[in-house]
């Protein structure tokens, strides 16, 4: 299979030279360059419109990243950006007090995931995960974090550690997903001291392969925070709106004490959420200060609103699986017929595609140059992150995008 052609995009690179005298790194962390194939992904982007986005060089891709994971229907979707309008027309957004659009979607939250009785709504999953876990040490007394996944960029939980004294996150722990002996080993040694426990529910580790707790997995975390007296933490901000209305817990039927949603909930408006048992959240009245300028900007309520009702109306969560399932059997056939050591992971609404290493490290070429032919035939996915099914992927951009893929592996064997 011929090799395509490289993509102008002279545009996109000349921005960034710019930006970065202007901005530090030229964009922020994960969007610069070196996080995809420098010189092969656009850096700027123009518009986007459905599932597919236009940088600023004019080429066209079918995006799977979606905004790294915010967007469930679709680009400039027009029900949710139309609700959002006629609130900056005929009510606004931005006041001294609360609208009422918090209590409204509080209720709604309690009547469709497991855990919630009450919810604090705030901006980013940061802001979810950190005012989780504040809530939980405030609760217990305890002050140590067993923790399992990416959970932001604050001070408590950030892999990068500049400019954060070991101070701030001395008392946090790791232990590997669908490994429960390495939890049960960190809380003989810490759980009388553990205030909270927070886990991905569904394993997305950044580039490596997607996985689905083992049996009894959740179970057992679950049983193990009663018995220390920890409280329970779901980092649902990828899982939440997307693998079930309910999230990650009413999908595999595992309740936590607390769940962070976002991403999802609002098809790319900026609100996320911390949820769960009344008497954990109550620490947020008195005990635990959580205040924002923008924390009750009603805009985000009011998609967050709009999204939920759409998901429930048509169903949404049932299509993007049904077509999520579809488009991984497809992928999995072709990535059997060319041998080339990449492996599909995820389930129906979350995908990755790796490749198997080797002591040679020949699997990070085969990674530069599998992804580099994608984005060259206009699929926008990501080396290091997991893609997303969305509602307005098309029949036929699932189409192109496995002759994509096809193509793209036949390159590597040739």
């Amino acid at each position: 299979m011929k090799n395509k052609d490289k993509l102008n995009i002279s545009k996109s690179l000349k921005h960034f030279e710019d930006s970065q005298l202007l901005v530090p790194g030229g964009v922020l962390g994960i969007r610069r360059p070196y996080n995809f194939v420098e010189g092969e992904y656009p850096v700027f982007v123009d518009s986007g419109k459905g599932m597919h986005i236009v940088d600023i060089d004019g080429n066209e891709y079918i995006d799977y990243l979606c905004a790294y994971g915010p967007v469930i229907l679709g680009y400039r979707e027009e029900e949710v950006d139309n609700a959002v309008i006629s609130q900056i027309r005929n009510k606004g957004f931005c006041f001294s007090l609360t609208q009422e659009y918090q209590n409204i979607l509080a209720k709604k939250f309690q009547d469709l995931i497991p855990c919630s009785e009450m919810t604090i709504f705030v901006k980013t999953g940061s802001d979810a995960t950190t005012t989780a876990i504040r809530l939980a040490r405030a609760y217990t007394g305890k002050a140590k974090v067993m923790r399992c996944g990416y959970h932001g960029w604050h001070d408590w939980c950030v892999e990068v550690k500049g400019g954060i004294p070991e101070k701030l996150f001395e008392d946090i722990y790791e232990f590997r997903y669908n490994d429960i002996e390495s939890l049960e080993n960190l809380l003989i040694k810490h759980g009388n001291k553990t205030a909270a426990i927070i886990i991905t529910p569904f394993g997305h580790p950044l580039a490596q392969k997607m996985e689905e707790p083992g049996p009894g997995f959740l179970e057992a975390i679950k049983s193990l925070a009663e018995k220390h007296g920890a409280v329970l933490i779901f980092d649902e901000i990828r899982t939440g709106f997307r693998m079930s209305l309910g999230g990650a817990q009413g999908y595999y039927k595992v309740t936590p004490d607390l769940a962070c949603f976002g991403k999802a909930m609002a098809n790319g408006y900026s609100i996320s959420a911390v949820t769960g048992k009344a008497e954990i959240m109550r620490t947020g009245e008195k005990k635990v200060f959580i205040s924002s300028t923008f924390f009750p900007n009603s805009l985000a309520y009011v998609a967050s609103l709009k999204t939920i009702e759409i998901l429930e109306r048509d169903d949404i969560l049932s299509s993007i699986r049904e077509n999520g399932n579809r488009f991984h059997n497809r992928v999995q056939a072709v990535i059997d017929k060319h041998k080339t050591g990449a492996e599909l992971s995820g389930i129906g609404p979350m995908f990755f595609i790796t490749f198997k290493k080797d002591k040679e490290k020949t699997y990070k070429e085969k990674r530069m140059l599998f992804y580099t032919q994608l984005i060259r035939r206009g699929i926008f996915m990501h080396p290091y992150h997991h893609g997303y099914i969305a509602y307005r992927h098309t029949d036929d951009d699932l189409d192109k995008t496995v002759q994509a893929i096809d193509e793209s592996l036949a390159t590597l064997v040739e």
